[in-house]
């Protein structure tokens, strides 16, 4: 007997690993599931952040700035692929959370775009990003650094000459 209670307290321990892992925020309706980035190249540029805001209120809100002690400048982007051509926007009015709904920001689609990177986001590294939502207000959320090429394309290895960016020349330069 003594074995089962060690396996069900060390699946209880796995089990609660896991729930800490998944790292939610709330701010007020909102609720910021699992927000991410990936790891970069030593020399990139730019990187990409994601995550899913949910809003439980009967109110649509506005993710309209975000900002990144780990960029020179951090933007609210939205990518998308037009006649074969990729092309990357900043959002200037924000993204809209709908009320009783979901805003994912994924790779490919609606994304936070870190410009200027200050150093390398590494595997495992937590980068802090502030978000500013019309009505809910300021959070403070970390994003988990995944591995290069988590999930889809890496902002750092993008062939940045096939794109265009709306007002913007390249990434990382004013």
């Amino acid at each position: 007997m003594t074995s089962l209670k060690t396996l069900a307290t060390a699946a209880a321990i796995a089990l609660l690993s896991v729930a800490a892992q998944a790292h939610d925020y709330k701010l007020g309706d909102l609720t910021i599931d699992h927000p991410w980035t990936r790891a970069t190249p030593p020399k990139a540029a730019a990187a990409g952040g994601f995550a899913e805001i949910h809003n439980s209120g009967s109110e649509a809100d506005r993710l309209v700035s975000a900002s990144s002690p780990a960029a020179g400048r951090t933007e609210i982007h939205e990518m998308a692929v037009t006649d074969g051509v990729m092309t990357m926007r900043q959002l200037e009015n924000g993204l809209e959370i709908p009320a009783n709904g979901t805003a994912v920001l994924k790779p490919g689609s609606f994304h936070i775009m870190f410009m200027k990177l200050k150093a390398p986001i590494t595997e495992g590294q937590k980068v802090p990003v502030t978000l500013t939502f019309e009505k809910a207000g300021e959070i403070t959320v970390e994003l988990a650094a995944e591995k290069i090429g988590a999930k889809g394309m890496d902002h750092g290895e993008m062939d940045h000459s096939k794109m265009k960016h709306g007002d913007h020349a390249e990434h990382g330069k004013d």
